[in-house]
């Protein structure tokens, strides 16, 4: 490309095309994660605490809210707007994929905040809330129950933040 007699390049870290063959990953982390919901759910009663460790718990519980259950006694409108939500981020997560610089944290964060999040999406979706089995605590401090997507998003942040923290500058 040229203006003005000047030769403009792009960085090959700054083309896109080659994200999106990491959309498998984030599919791998979907099925992970729904595999690990059903195994919960057909294993745990409705309510069911297993005590695994003396800090970790596997439990049955339902959120029909957000992280930390934020939302849940909303009366139902969350349902759709936490579904619509989930979508739009996806969308937008898999075009970050498609542009992303060509770095290993930045591929990777992306791929698992898009496989958690459409994890949770297909719960919503499918059942109405999101299934969460696991529980970590101390002593009667209890960690919000959580589950593998949720896992997938909060590693996945921590992958951008590290590979934006170690980009070259």
């Amino acid at each position: 490309m040229s203006t003005d007699g000047e030769t403009v390049m792009r960085p090959k870290a700054m083309t896109g095309s080659g994200g999106l063959r990491w959309l498998w990953l984030s599919l791998v982390l979907l099925l992970a994660d729904q595999g690990s919901k059903y195994l919960a759910s057909t294993k745990l009663a409705y309510g069911e605490s297993v005590p695994v460790t003396p800090f970790f718990n596997w439990v049955h519980w339902h959120n029909t809210g957000a992280a930390f259950s934020f939302l849940a006694d909303a009366g139902g409108w969350q349902r759709p707007f936490l579904i619509g939500l989930a979508l739009v981020v996806s969308a937008a997560l898999v075009y970050w994929l498609w542009r992303a610089p060509r770095l290993l944290g930045y591929r990777l964060g992306l791929s698992s905040i898009l496989g958690g999040a459409l994890g949770n999406v297909v719960d919503r979706a499918r059942l109405g809330y999101v299934e969460d089995y696991l529980d970590f605590h101390y002593a009667q401090w209890h960690w919000p129950a959580f589950n593998l997507a949720d896992v997938w998003i909060i590693l996945g942040a921590a992958l951008l933040l590290w590979a934006e923290l170690k980009r070259p500058q």
